[in-house]
Protein backbone atom coordinates (compact mmCIF):
# COMPACT_ATOMS: atom_id res chain seq x y z
CA UNK A 1 0.00 0.00 0.00
CA UNK A 2 1.35 3.58 -0.64
CA UNK A 3 -0.22 7.02 0.36
CA UNK A 4 -1.96 8.34 -2.85
CA UNK A 5 -3.23 12.55 -2.73
CA UNK A 6 -5.14 14.98 -4.48
CA UNK A 7 -5.16 18.30 -4.28
CA UNK A 8 -8.60 20.52 -4.04
CA UNK A 9 -8.76 24.45 -4.75
CA UNK A 10 -8.94 27.10 -7.44
CA UNK A 11 -6.61 25.84 -10.56
CA UNK A 12 -5.49 23.35 -8.23
CA UNK A 13 -3.69 25.42 -5.76
CA UNK A 14 -3.77 22.67 -3.47
CA UNK A 15 -5.69 24.50 -0.89
CA UNK A 16 -7.28 21.19 0.87
CA UNK A 17 -5.45 18.00 0.24
CA UNK A 18 -6.82 14.42 0.36
CA UNK A 19 -5.02 11.61 0.78
CA UNK A 20 -5.78 8.09 1.22
CA UNK A 21 -3.86 4.17 0.84
CA UNK A 22 -4.30 2.29 -2.38
CA UNK A 23 -2.97 -0.64 -3.57
CA UNK A 24 -0.27 -0.10 -6.24
CA UNK A 25 -0.27 -0.33 -10.02
CA UNK A 26 -1.84 -4.05 -11.07
CA UNK A 27 0.77 -4.42 -13.29
CA UNK A 28 3.48 -3.23 -10.60
CA UNK A 29 2.21 -5.55 -8.27
CA UNK A 30 2.42 -8.41 -10.76
CA UNK A 31 5.93 -7.48 -11.87
CA UNK A 32 7.42 -7.12 -8.11
CA UNK A 33 5.47 -10.85 -7.28
CA UNK A 34 6.91 -12.22 -10.26
CA UNK A 35 10.60 -10.94 -9.64
CA UNK A 36 10.30 -12.04 -5.99
CA UNK A 37 9.24 -15.71 -7.63
CA UNK A 38 11.97 -16.04 -10.06
CA UNK A 39 14.37 -15.35 -7.10
CA UNK A 40 12.63 -17.35 -4.61
CA UNK A 41 15.15 -19.58 -2.81
CA UNK A 42 14.74 -23.32 -2.42
CA UNK A 43 14.99 -24.93 1.22
CA UNK A 44 15.43 -28.07 2.97
CA UNK A 45 13.20 -29.28 6.09
CA UNK A 46 15.74 -30.27 8.90
CA UNK A 47 14.42 -31.99 12.22
CA UNK A 48 16.55 -31.99 15.41
CA UNK A 49 15.76 -32.97 18.91
CA UNK A 50 15.36 -30.24 21.29
CA UNK A 51 14.65 -30.20 25.24
CA UNK A 52 10.77 -29.03 24.34
CA UNK A 53 11.02 -32.14 21.21
CA UNK A 54 11.41 -32.54 17.68
CA UNK A 55 11.66 -29.23 15.64
CA UNK A 56 11.65 -28.50 12.29
CA UNK A 57 13.77 -25.70 10.87
CA UNK A 58 14.31 -24.38 7.24
CA UNK A 59 17.73 -24.38 6.00
CA UNK A 60 18.78 -22.80 2.74
CA UNK A 61 19.58 -26.21 0.15
CA UNK A 62 22.48 -24.19 -1.37
CA UNK A 63 25.17 -22.42 0.90
CA UNK A 64 26.71 -20.61 -1.99
CA UNK A 65 23.48 -18.66 -2.42
CA UNK A 66 22.10 -15.72 -0.52
CA UNK A 67 20.43 -16.38 2.27
CA UNK A 68 16.58 -15.30 2.18
CA UNK A 69 15.32 -12.29 4.07
CA UNK A 70 12.20 -11.82 5.59
CA UNK A 71 10.87 -10.37 2.21
CA UNK A 72 11.66 -13.06 -0.04
CA UNK A 73 9.90 -15.87 -0.75
CA UNK A 74 11.01 -19.52 -0.28
CA UNK A 75 10.10 -22.95 -1.26
CA UNK A 76 10.60 -26.78 -0.14
CA UNK A 77 8.99 -28.11 -2.51
CA UNK A 78 9.13 -28.33 -6.22
CA UNK A 79 6.20 -27.03 -8.50
CA UNK A 80 4.19 -29.88 -10.09
CA UNK A 81 5.33 -30.34 -13.92
CA UNK A 82 2.29 -29.06 -15.86
CA UNK A 83 3.74 -30.37 -19.34
CA UNK A 84 3.12 -33.93 -18.51
CA UNK A 85 -0.45 -35.17 -17.77
CA UNK A 86 -1.16 -35.69 -14.05
CA UNK A 87 -4.57 -36.80 -12.38
CA UNK A 88 -3.20 -35.74 -8.90
CA UNK A 89 -2.71 -31.92 -9.61
CA UNK A 90 -5.92 -32.40 -12.14
CA UNK A 91 -3.49 -31.01 -15.09
CA UNK A 92 -3.87 -32.74 -18.59
CA UNK A 93 -0.37 -31.80 -20.06
CA UNK A 94 0.01 -29.74 -22.81
CA UNK A 95 0.51 -32.70 -25.17
CA UNK A 96 -2.20 -31.46 -28.72
CA UNK A 97 -2.43 -28.23 -27.09
CA UNK A 98 -2.41 -25.68 -29.81
CA UNK A 99 0.49 -22.81 -29.37
CA UNK A 100 1.19 -19.54 -31.13
CA UNK A 101 4.59 -20.04 -33.05
CA UNK A 102 5.62 -16.59 -33.10
CA UNK A 103 4.99 -15.33 -29.32
CA UNK A 104 7.81 -15.90 -26.84
CA UNK A 105 5.29 -15.46 -23.94
CA UNK A 106 3.56 -18.53 -22.19
CA UNK A 107 1.53 -19.47 -25.35
CA UNK A 108 4.56 -19.74 -27.96
CA UNK A 109 5.52 -23.50 -29.14
CA UNK A 110 8.93 -23.16 -27.06
CA UNK A 111 7.85 -22.76 -24.02
CA UNK A 112 4.31 -24.26 -23.78
CA UNK A 113 5.74 -27.43 -25.90
CA UNK A 114 8.02 -27.67 -22.92
CA UNK A 115 10.84 -28.49 -25.59
CA UNK A 116 9.18 -31.34 -27.41
CA UNK A 117 8.68 -29.83 -30.17
CA UNK A 118 5.25 -28.49 -32.09
CA UNK A 119 3.62 -29.97 -35.22
CA UNK A 120 1.62 -27.87 -38.05
CA UNK A 121 -1.27 -28.74 -40.25
CA UNK A 122 -2.79 -26.57 -42.92
CA UNK A 123 -7.11 -26.10 -41.89
CA UNK A 124 -9.59 -24.80 -44.21
CA UNK A 125 -12.30 -23.00 -42.41
CA UNK A 126 -15.24 -21.39 -43.91
CA UNK A 127 -16.01 -17.84 -42.32
CA UNK A 128 -18.34 -14.89 -43.20
CA UNK A 129 -16.72 -12.01 -45.41
CA UNK A 130 -17.57 -8.86 -47.77
CA UNK A 131 -20.46 -8.22 -45.46
CA UNK A 132 -22.39 -5.04 -46.07
CA UNK A 133 -24.88 -3.20 -44.11
CA UNK A 134 -28.39 -3.04 -46.07
CA UNK A 135 -30.77 -0.05 -44.33
CA UNK A 136 -32.81 -0.96 -42.30
CA UNK A 137 -32.08 -3.12 -41.24
CA UNK A 138 -29.83 -6.38 -41.92
CA UNK A 139 -26.15 -7.49 -42.79
CA UNK A 140 -25.69 -9.61 -45.85
CA UNK A 141 -22.80 -11.72 -46.23
CA UNK A 142 -20.48 -13.77 -48.57
CA UNK A 143 -18.86 -16.75 -46.85
CA UNK A 144 -15.15 -17.37 -47.50
CA UNK A 145 -12.66 -20.16 -47.41
CA UNK A 146 -9.27 -19.25 -45.84
CA UNK A 147 -6.47 -21.48 -44.51
CA UNK A 148 -5.00 -21.06 -41.64
CA UNK A 149 -1.65 -22.69 -40.53
CA UNK A 150 -2.21 -24.35 -36.74
CA UNK A 151 0.46 -25.44 -34.65
CA UNK A 152 -0.06 -28.10 -31.49
CA UNK A 153 2.74 -29.27 -29.62
CA UNK A 154 3.97 -32.65 -29.89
Amino acid sequence: MHLRCKCHGLSGSCEVKTCWWAQPDFRLLGDYLKDKYDSASEMVVEKHRESRGWVETLRAKYAFFKHPTERDLVYYEGSPNFCEPNPETGSFGTRDRTCNVSSHGIEGCDLLCCGRGHNTRTEKRKEKCHCIFHWCCYVSCQECVRVYDVHTCK
